[in-house]
């Protein structure tokens, strides 16, 4: 053994130093192609109703079809041949079939593994297939600002947007060697074929359920299609988890063609990364704040003028006309302005604004995706009244939508902050130890309003729907919701003040109202032909509404006979 052991090391010395050069040399020409490595990346799955999980990006292998000019006797043969296969664009193969002294010029990036077999079938002189491999998207334009994509940072390729980049630690992965003659890689150069067995390699796994997300995104280009509206955002979330179901904008695009993308903004996702007033979908929160402050009781009554005056400006109902003395439930069923400034009011000016920063109007939430941004809620330090009588209603302060369904969800799980997130598990593998999956749990938040003050503002909420939303037309009679329009105006992007012609329409809702699943929130701005929300994104909510009770086959929570007695 020892003798043998000197022979092969004596040999080894021989082909590494004495001749290493030559050898280095003659392996170098039996690669069939440049010295580079295959792409490898962790995988993003969705998780479907069962608890199944459906990939969401993976990564495809197949061929990269190239030609070594200086072996090709006849282009016009191999062109002819190739474009059976493919749209190939006739002058620019010839220009690369032309360069005689160059043995290798790509033709196509991503061959699959039939059409790779028929082609090298053909035993084309001249014409070369190798292994490659890409990111692919089997979902297309599905959850796309959600998932993100990866494309080159320099000469690297990594996570770009969406959970590609917030996990890109994650899911990178260790390069597959592209060289196909093992011993003449041993040869050129002994070390390479070390392997690293340290590498941590990742997959995610997401709670995103693909029939609800495509289910949701059709609603959002319905929307669309109806309003012509400029930006349009849908959020589907466990508001007792926060857990997100599913989570769109539109426009969208399709990951696997991203570098077609004109405007670079649309890979953006303003979800996290935008803020906007949402208007009257505010007042449950403050009638909450009121209800857990002591400050009013569901059965209360004020006195509606139309209007009311604080530091010389002028505050009116969205008609301007008083009601008179009417009870608490008004405030939300009618959508009175003037109603939650009066909460505003009792509940006093530094208790009101710790109370709504308690909501976390003005955090951010944590979600795993990158570029969230906090709300723009300074208005709420403000020694003036008028500032937080407007933030009353939802004017004045700027959320994003993940931000508002995260305050919102508090309404509807007994009074708590929930951590919104996408991604529930993740697997790692690590060299040769195998396998580990690591569950996420998010941490218990805070209690912001006691569970009886939730429970009351429910209630509230879904005599909205029984009784105002639409004339109580769009009431399920099996299911309690839970819900409430909003209709912000939009402010200025040049000066001061909102403009008179456009605004944001916005909708919340949570079902079933007393054990809700589901929340569902949805916004789009400047929509055409409608002042109001309820005109714009009723029809969309309950189509979701209903679509979500019998897609999970959610058993009722009340009778007819219940629903009739409203």
């Amino acid at each position: 053994m020892l003798l043998l052991a000197l022979v092969i090391g004596v040999r080894l010395y021989s082909v590494q130093i004495v001749r290493g050069a030559d050898y280095a040399l003659q392996a170098d020409r039996q690669y069939i192609r440049p010295s580079q490595s295959l792409f490898n990346r962790g995988a993003i799955y969705f998780t479907d109703k069962e608890g199944d999980t459906i990939s969401a990006a993976m990564v495809r292998r197949g061929f990269t079809l190239a030609i070594n000019p200086s072996q090709i006797e006849s282009p016009e043969k191999i062109f002819e041949a190739l474009n059976e296969f493919f749209a190939l664009d006739r002058d620019d193969f010839f220009k690369k079939a032309g360069k005689s002294d160059d043995p290798y010029e790509v033709l196509v990036e991503r061959v699959d593994e039939d059409t790779a077999d028929t082609i090298s079938d053909l035993q084309l002189a001249g014409v070369i297939l190798h292994r490659n491999n890409w990111r692919y998207y089997p979902g297309e334009t599905l959850a796309a600002q959600t998932i993100g994509f990866v494309s080159f940072a320099g000469d690297e390729l990594r996570g770009q947007y969406g959970l590609e980049r917030f996990y890109d630690d994650k899911l990178r992965r260790g390069e597959e060697s592209l060289y196909v003659n093992f011993f003449a890689e041993i040869f050129g150069d002994i070390r390479t074929a070390i392997r690293d067995d340290e590498i941590i390699e990742g997959d995610i796994t997401t709670a995103i359920e693909p029939s609800v997300q495509s289910f949701l995104e059709q609603k959002l280009s319905e929307i669309h299609d109806e309003w012509q509206s400029e930006e349009i955002g849908g959020i589907i979330i466990n508001p007792h988890t926060g857990e997100f179901y599913a989570l769109g904008s539109f426009p969208s695009f399709d990951l696997n063609k991203y570098g077609g993308v004109a405007d670079a903004h649309l890979f953006a996702n303003p979800l996290v990364e935008k803020v906007y007033e949402m208007g009257s979908i505010i007042k449950p929160i403050t009638v909450a704040i009121g209800l857990d402050a002591g400050a009013i009781a569901v059965d209360d009554t004020y006195n509606d003028l139309g209007s009311v005056t604080l530091d010389e400006a002028t505050i009116r109902n969205y008609d301007g006309r008083g009601r008179g003395v009417v009870p608490m439930q008004e405030i939300l069923n009618q959508s009175l302005n003037t109603g939650v400034v009066y909460i505003y009011e009792q509940v006093g000016h530094d208790a009101f604004a710790n109370y709504m920063k308690d909501f976390g109007l003005g955090e951010e939430t944590g979600i795993d995706l990158p570029n969230e941004v906090a709300g723009l809620v300074s208005n709420l330090d403000s020694p003036r009244d008028i500032e937080l009588a407007t933030a009353s209603f939802g004017q004045g302060i700027a959320l994003t939508p993940v931000g508002t369904v995260r305050s919102l969800s508090a309404l509807a799980n007994g009074g708590r902050i929930v951590s919104p997130h996408i991604v529930t598990a993740y697997t790692e593998r690590v060299g040769g130890l195998g396998e580990r999956t690591k569950k996420i749990v998010p941490f218990e938040g805070r209690q912001v309003i006691s569970e009886e003050a939730s429970r009351q503002v429910t209630e509230m909420l879904v005599t909205v729907v029984d009784d105002a939303l639409m004339h109580g037309d769009v009431a399920l009679p099996n299911y309690s919701i839970a819900a409430k329009t909003g209709t912000a105006q939009i402010a200025k992007e040049d000066s001061a003040g909102y403009y008179e012609d456009k605004f944001l329409h916005s909708f919340f809702g949570y079902f079933p109202a007393y054990d809700p699943k589901f929340l569902v929130f949805l916004y789009h701005v400047n929509p055409r032909g409608a002042r109001y929300a309820s005109e714009t994104l009723t029809t969309p909510f309950m189509d979701i509404t209903e679509f979500l009770l019998n897609y999970y086959n959610i058993p009722p929570d009340r009778g007819v006979e219940s629903f009739d007695k409203r």
